[in-house]
C-alpha cells in the first residue's frame, strides 16, 4: 500500500492532471469555464469569491514555499526552524480562515439561491466535497502545529517535503513519507484526489490566465451628449468610417 500511495499514485496524479488538461482543452474548449452564476446572485458572491480566491492563493504559496524550499536553504540564510514554523503557521491560519469562510459562503449561496442550486451538477458537488475535505485536513494540521510546535512529526519539512521533491527526480522517497504522521498521509491523499479532479471540473480554470489582456488594444468609449436632441446638429466626422461622411459623399 505504501508503494502505491507514495510511489505510484503521485505519477497517476501527474498523468491525470497533464493528460486530462490537454484532453479538456482539445475536446471541451467551450466548457473550460467556471460557469459563472453572478447573473443569479451577486451580493454573497462579492463577499465569498474574493475571500476564497485570495485565501487559496495564499494557501498555494505557503505549500509551495514549504514543499519546494529545503530546510537547509532557510537555515543557510539565518532563518531558524522555529522562526520559519511560527511565520508559516501564522500565515497559514489566516489563509485557511479566509479560504474556509469564503468557500462556506459560496456553498451556502449555492444551496440557498434557487437558480444557482439548479445549475449545480453532481460534478460540482463532488468537487466541493473533495476541496473542502482538503482544506479542513490542512487547517487541522496547521492548528496542531500551533498547539504543539515541537510535537512528533510536526516538522513536515523533514518528511513530506523531501518525498514531494523526490517525485520530480523520479526517485520517490517512500520511506520519508512513511515516517510522517497519519494526519499528513490523509491530507496528501485528499490533495492528490483533488488534483486528479481538476481537469474534469470547473477547477480547470486555475490554468487559465488572461495574459492577452496585457496586449489587447485600447477600447475607445464615447460618451453620449445628453444635451443634444436627436437629429439636432451634425455628429463629428472624426469617428465616421472612411467613405461615409458627408464630405466624402460630396
Amino acid at each position: 500500500m505504501s508503494i502505491f500511495l507514495w510511489g505510484v499514485l503521485p505519477y497517476l496524479t501527474l498523468v491525470a492532471v497533464i493528460g486530462g488538461t490537454i484532453w479538456r482543452y482539445r475536446y471541451d474548449k467551450f466548457g473550460w469555464t467556471t460557469r459563472s452564476s453572478e447573473l443569479y446572485e451577486s451580493r454573497l458572491l462579492r463577499i465569498g469569491s474574493p475571500l476564497f480566491h485570495y485565501g487559496i492563493l495564499a494557501v498555494i504559496a505557503g505549500h509551495a514555499m514549504g514543499l519546494v524550499i529545503p530546510e537547509s536553504w532557510t537555515q543557510a540564510v539565518g532563518i531558524s526552524e522555529t522562526a520559519y514554523h511560527w511565520v508559516a503557521a501564522g500565515g497559514g491560519i489566516v489563509a485557511a480562515a479566509a479560504t474556509l469562510i469564503g468557500v462556506a459562503i459560496l456553498i451556502y449561496r449555492r444551496r440557498t439561491v434557487g437558480p444557482v442550486f439548479a445549475a449545480t451538477t453532481a460534478n460540482d458537488k463532488l468537487m466541493y466535497l473533495v476541496l473542502v475535505s482538503a482544506l479542513v485536513a490542512g487547517t487541522y494540521l496547521t492548528i496542531v502545529g500551533l498547539i504543539d510546535p515541537h510535537g512528533p512529526g510536526v516538522n513536515y519539512r523533514e518528511t513530506v517535503s523531501p518525498w514531494f521533491r523526490s517525485i520530480f527526480f523520479l526517485q520517490p522517497d517512500i520511506a520519508a513519507m512513511e515516517a510522517a504522521p497519519l494526519r499528513f498521509h490523509v491530507h496528501v491523499v485528499i490533495g492528490m484526489l483533488m488534483f486528479i479532479l481538476v481537469p474534469f471540473t470547473r477547477l480547470v480554470h486555475i490554468f487559465t490566465a488572461p495574459l492577452h489582456y496585457l496586449f489587447r488594444p485600447y477600447i475607445v468609449y464615447r460618451s453620449r451628449d445628453v444635451k443634444r436632441t436627436p437629429g439636432a446638429g451634425r455628429n463629428s466626422e472624426a469617428w465616421a468610417p472612411i467613405g461615409t461622411s458627408d464630405r466624402d459623399r460630396s
